[in-house]
């Protein structure tokens, strides 16, 4: 039986797999999956430990690090890796079910209900989608299938323990070996796999201590089942848990992201899906920087990860404590979303996917949670004679969901709960004369069909996000005629997402086309007048275009939801400059090197202003900050051109020698070097570098008449 429902899981995901390949999103990797795959790779380069606390679950990139590591960056070979585990977890299940629900008077009935659960999970949409990602959802499903077989096993030995010690109360005690108690501590760590990539899967660790405190096995010590399982936990997470105290300081089981995780589900502006901290910046590499960056911006200095973590969940606790109406009002919308049919998606979509694949096709129409959810509540009706047997599921199940409205609604999250409901779904699949035996569960399946699919989210709107992720992974890979025509197809499919509009103008920029981005940021901000980044990008399109005073207006705008950033400082100093609006300029170049002391960038423009100002002295200050941070020479160049016009020649030279040792191919300081070399009379040297500017860049009109001068001053007596 297990082999059949591993044979039929892995041709429907071959199938898959070899049809997606077609699609663009096969090779460019976009969110999490791009996150992953970035330090997977450094970890493959021998970046074994890492510098910080994690962020992330982290199995699942040292899970790609290994292969990576092995037989190099293959995202094919990678896939093929994947669905053969997500193959194996349908294996898992149907043995699992089979345990579960055999009964010594009707054997054939666990059996019947295993391969029917066996075969859901293989032909389940959302687990042929995943399975299809770099996404750490594979590994979820398997520990998940894994610890139901475990739990299978121990349900089963302990009523058949019970029920050969109700026969035999009056033989000797037997061996406790007879539960073989090693699969407590194989269970745990299961468990801790588990938890290494899905965070909340710690409640699941709680139900089942609970579970091995409260039952009662003959000749079994009652904690010793909970001791073998806390040692298999700790084999796996008191690891992570050293290393995470060791590189961060601070004690973290597995990741340091619950506060902006619990702040996203629970604050005045939350829906019950995801939403970033800054809008529009939803992507993995800038959800710790927001949080960080918000966080010690409120509170005025540099933050651990841990207390930015307490300072995220102390704004949802107060949330919660302040306004508990509105909190239960949001508590409900997560509950309808997470028995949703509808897939909510992350970064990728599944309508999206199945575009490219016909298994995906054909399981969105028989194999989504609308179906499963109603044919669970069926299973546990017809189970729940053997409730007694079945309630660490119950528990699990609920402990799980109540895990995901603690925060928000994602289809990954709540994937977990997917081989939990088939054990009840296959229950009633297998034994439909039961589930049909009474005409009274009717109405309420009927009622919880209704609740669960109906329409509470846009699948048009997840495929436009899903096209604009698309593009945005090709912008960053230089391809953006590729990119704008995927923004364009975002905007097509749903022309109020203001986020399409702000990245096809980003790409329109990219390629010249001032007056088309700049008309682009204004209709996404015409949909969404507060959107922040799309102000600094119409502003930066507007500086472009010789528009200083539009553009510091958007400067200012931007600044009021992105307060911390030096790059809206820095540049709308640029153009409070380009107005003429020194003094104004000056404080905002401050502001930005105040908030990155290290950029070069902040402190040469600050330089520079200085130096319009004619406040030399503080100018050559900052110009000698920049050049000790700059590895270009640009600083030190900047420095040598100041010193020369403050008549301070020596100084000049000794800077535009600097400047050569980091860029010895720039003509322009060679001539300037020149410049200098010649005021002090040292006209050998300076004839040397003028030459050298024209053999670098021939023509360069102003090393040749310094040339020429010099030459010209050379012959005479």
């Amino acid at each position: 039986m297990a082999w059949a429902v591993f044979a039929v899981a892995l041709l429907v995901r071959v199938v898959h797999v070899l049809q997606i390949r077609r699609a663009p999103f096969f090779t460019v990797l976009m969110g999490d999956s791009h996150g992953y795959d970035a330090w997977a790779q450094r970890i493959a380069g021998g970046d074994w430990l890492g510098q910080e606390v994690f962020y992330q679950a982290p199995l699942y990139p040292y899970f790609l690090g290994v292969i990576y590591a092995i037989v190099g960056r293959d995202l094919l070979l990678v896939r093929v890796v994947q669905i053969v585990i997500g193959s194996a977890s349908c294996a898992l299940l149907a043995l699992a079910v089979d345990r579960l629900l055999s009964r010594r008077e009707a054997p054939d009935e666990g059996r019947r209900a295993g391969l029917v659960a066996g075969l859901m999970l293989a032909l389940y949409a959302p687990a042929i989608f995943f399975d299809g990602l770099l996404q750490k959802s594979v590994l979820d499903v398997f520990f998940v299938c894994l610890a139901l077989l475990i739990v299978a096993t121990l349900v089963t030995a302990e009523h058949a323990e019970i029920a050969e010690h109700n026969k035999e109360k009056n033989k000797p005690p037997r061996s406790p070996r007879s539960l073989r108690l090693s699969r407590w501590w194989a269970l745990g760590l299961t468990m801790g796999g588990l938890a290494l990539t899905r965070e909340n899967a710690l409640v699941l660790i709680a139900v089942i201590l609970v579970w091995s405190i409260v039952r009662r096995v003959p000749n079994v010590p009652r904690l010793r089942p909970a001791a073998l399982f806390l040692a298999g936990l700790a084999v796996v997470l008191v690891p992570v848990a050293s290393r995470n105290a060791y590189v961060g300081g601070g004690f973290f089981v597995t990741t340091s992201q619950f506060g902006p995780n619990f702040y996203i589900g629970n604050n005045h502006n939350a829906d019950g899906t995801y939403q970033s901290l800054r809008f529009g910046r939803g992507a993995p590499e800038y959800e710790r920087q927001d949080a960080t960056e918000l966080a010690e911006r409120t509170l005025g200095r540099s933050l651990s990860p841990g207390e930015v973590s307490s300072f995220w969940t102390d704004r949802a606790l107060d949330f919660i404590t302040t306004e508990p109406a509105r909190w239960l009002r949001l508590m409900l919308r997560k509950f309808a979303l997470l028995w949703n049919a509808t897939e909510m998606l992350d970064t990728e979509s599944q309508e999206a996917h199945a575009e490219w694949s016909w298994p995906l096709r054909a399981g969105g129409i028989v194999g989504h949670f609308g179906i499963l959810v109603p044919l669970a509540v069926v299973g546990v009706i017809v189970t729940w004679p053997t409730r007694r047997r079945l309630w660490i599921l119950h528990a699990l199940i609920a402990a799980y969901a109540a895990s995901v409205l603690l925060f928000y609604v994602f289809a990954r999250y709540r994937y977990p709960l997917a081989p939990l409901l088939i054990v009840f779904a296959a229950a009633a699949l297998a034994n439909p004369r039961k589930a049909l035996a009474s005409p009274r569960i009717l109405v309420p399946v009927a009622a919880v069909a209704v609740f669960a699919n109906w329409p509470l989210l846009s699948k048009t709107l997840m495929r436009a996000v899903t096209e604009t992720n698309v593009a945005v992974a090709l912008q960053a890979e230089g391809r953006l005629d590729d990119a704008a025509s995927h923004y364009q197809r975002a905007i097509a499919l749903q022309p109020d997402y203001a986020p399409a509009y702000n990245n096809l103008g980003t790409a329109l920029r990219a390629k010249g086309r001032l007056d088309d981005a700049i008309a682009a940021y204004k209709r996404a901000l015409a949909l969404r007048p507060e959107y922040g980044e799309a102000h600094y990008n119409l502003a930066n399109a507007l500086t472009d275009a010789g528009q200083p005073r539009e553009a510091a207006s958007h400067f200012q705008i931007a600044l009021q939801t992105m307060r911390g950033s030096a790059d809206v400082h820095n540049n709308l100093g640029i153009a409070l400059m380009a107005e003429g609006r020194t003094t104004e300029a000056i404080a905002e170049f401050r502001a930005a090197v105040a908030l990155d002391p290290d950029s070069p960038v902040s402190h040469r423009n600050l330089a520079d202003a200085l130096a319009s100002a004619k406040q030399s002295d503080l100018a050559v200050e900052e110009f000698r900050r920049a050049a000790q941070l700059d590895r270009t020479g640009a600083a030190a160049y900047d420095l040598g051109s100041l010193f020369l016009e403050l008549d301070r020649t020596e100084e000049a030279i000794a800077a535009f020698r600097a400047s050569l040792k980091q860029a010895p191919q720039s003509a322009q300081t060679h001539n300037n070097l020149g410049i200098a070399l010649g005021i002090q009379g040292r006209l050998d040297e300076a004839i040397g570098h003028f030459e050298q500017a024209l053999k670098l860049q021939p023509g360069f009109a102003d090393a040749e008449k310094n040339l020429a001068l010099a030459r010209q001053a050379r012959k005479k007596p």
